[in-house]
């Protein structure tokens, strides 16, 4: 009798060493599947910012301002004013101090392209205004319309066929700032008037 409850007891204690290893295994299972998960969500997130690459960005312009393009007669913003920059087109560029030095009313696209000099797609570029696309004509173009830019904002961009992905009629900025990593920043084109704040 005794026997058979000590062989009742080992098997018991068996079963339950086992059930526990599977418990293991269901358990580690699940972490590499969520680890699996996680890795692909920060792929494809990766594989979205690379399309919004703008290493290959000028910071500065030349101020040059492109012809039919209107000054903005009462803007929220002044030329000589100080605002808070909330667009984070580039590093260095979110929260930095930002001095208007113009402000013109016209429609702002959100653009994608192939740059002419072989560089990889850029999708959803932020900004170009309607007087920097050619043969844009007097009316906002609607997205999804092809127009070939006339702007030097990246390299590869002036001369390429661009997709308009989305466009805004509003007053954009060209400003001075230092970024936030201490570069000095001149003539910037563009920044809207919803990224920018009082100070």
């Amino acid at each position: 009798m005794a026997n058979k409850l000590m062989m009742g007891i080992i098997s018991l204690t068996a079963a339950l060493t086992l059930s526990a290893c599977a418990g293991d295994n269901n358990e580690e299972s699940t972490e590499k599947h969520n680890s699996h998960e996680n890795t692909e969500t920060t792929e494809t997130e990766n594989h979205d910012m690379e399309g919004m690459d703008h290493s290959t960005m000028n910071h500065s312009s030349d101020g040059e301002i492109p012809e039919g393009l209107q000054e903005a007669t009462t803007p929220t913003f002044p030329i000589g004013s100080k605002a808070m920059i909330k667009a984070d087109h580039m590093a260095g560029m979110e929260g930095a101090e930002a001095t208007i030095v113009g402000a013109f009313n016209t429609t702002v696209y959100t653009v994608s392209f192939t740059p002419t000099n072989g560089g990889e797609p850029v999708n959803n570029h932020k900004w170009v205004i309607h007087e920097e696309l050619e043969g844009a004509g007097e009316s906002p173009l609607e997205p999804g319309v092809q127009a070939k830019i006339k702007a030097k904002h990246m390299e590869g961009m002036d001369g390429a066929t661009a997709t308009i992905d989305s466009a805004e009629q509003t007053t954009v900025y060209m400003v001075d700032y230092t970024s936030t990593t201490g570069e000095e920043v001149k003539n910037h084109k563009w920044v809207t008037e919803s990224e920018l704040s009082p100070i």
